[in-house]
């Protein structure tokens, strides 16, 4: 499978656990170990996108700062936009299991422009 749909995949199985699972009345979800798993799954589909563009790390294991500092010197904007769904997915979703849909729904979009932005970079190239 290609990286860059493997990546949409993983957005695509994050909107079905919400939507299926997640159990969401009046803008917030009742099941948070469904928002935790979609918010892992999703940010994973972010990094695995972003692998696609950054490439390997020389020395050790990659790491969120590691992704921000690539970022910073590669687009100012995907970098606020890496920055905003890290939180929100990855600390706010996975760790944290915040119930708000708004903010769920925001995430996501936020990683589908990440994957889309890479993918036309790709294709650029």
């Amino acid at each position: 499978m290609d990286r860059i749909e493997e990546a949409k995949q993983h957005l695509s199985n994050a909107r079905e656990m919400l939507s299926e699972k997640g159990r969401k009345e009046d803008g917030l979800y009742k099941d948070i170990k469904y928002v935790k798993m979609a918010g892992h799954t999703a940010y994973a589909g972010v990094l695995v996108a972003l692998d696609e563009l950054l490439g390997k790390k020389t020395k050790g294991r990659k790491d969120v700062e590691w992704y921000k500092q690539q970022l910073a010197e590669l687009d100012k904007k995907l970098f606020l936009s890496f920055v905003g769904v890290y939180d929100t997915l990855h600390l706010s979703m996975s760790y944290d299991g915040n119930p708000v849909a708004g903010s769920a729904l925001a995430g996501l979009e936020e990683a589908a422009k990440i994957i889309d932005w890479v993918e036309r970079r790709r294709v650029a190239a």
